[in-house]
């Protein structure tokens, strides 16, 4: 009964979103215990803060990480459905923080972050300053656990390397940091 239950919401969400839950499918079918706790992850991930778009930038760069086209499509998706500019992520796929505004300064959190950059300290302290403690917060719990998804895609051998994010219409090719 349990995996009928999980595996039905998970084709609910996959319709609802565009997105391939086979993987979550699969780890349900062989494991419900598992698919389980698939249920959990949303309250990492999607701990937004009161700065969206510090939030996703942070989640963008994290997902990016990872190296998953559909994760990162989906992530997109959402953070425009939250209200975050499609052309300043766009700036964060072509790497132009600058332009992206405060989603370039969660992206570069993230990525310096998840590097263990030195200027980590120096960003999460101009995010406190634009937008509080708690969007820093919710920018760290973004970089530690956007990668997430992704590497569970790659580890059950679902994983896909992301070329193109489609916003507002038109596709973004991702440039990577050492390109």
């Amino acid at each position: 009964m349990m995996r009928w239950l999980l595996n039905s919401g998970l084709r609910r969400f996959a319709r609802q979103k565009g997105y391939d839950t086979t993987y979550m499918q699969e780890v349900t079918d062989a494991w419900p215990g598992a698919g389980l706790r698939y249920l959990f992850l949303p309250a990492l991930t999607r701990l937004t803060g009161p700065a969206p778009d510090i939030w996703a930038g942070a989640i963008l760069a994290s997902v990016l990480d990872g190296d998953c086209g559909s994760c990162a499509q989906l992530v997109c998706d959402d953070a425009v459905a939250m209200g975050v500019d499609p052309g300043r992520l766009a700036a964060c796929l072509r790497r132009d923080f600058e332009a992206a505004g405060a989603v370039g300064l969660g992206y570069l959190f993230a990525e310096a972050a998840i590097e263990g950059a030195a200027d980590a300290d120096a960003l999460r302290d101009e995010i406190i300053r634009q937008h509080g403690p708690r969007a820093a917060i919710a920018a760290a719990y973004a970089a530690a656990s956007g990668r997430v998804y992704p590497v569970l895609k790659r580890g059950l051998g679902h994983g896909a390397a992301c070329r193109r994010i489609r916003l507002g219409g038109e596709d973004h090719p991702v440039v990577r940091s050492d390109a």
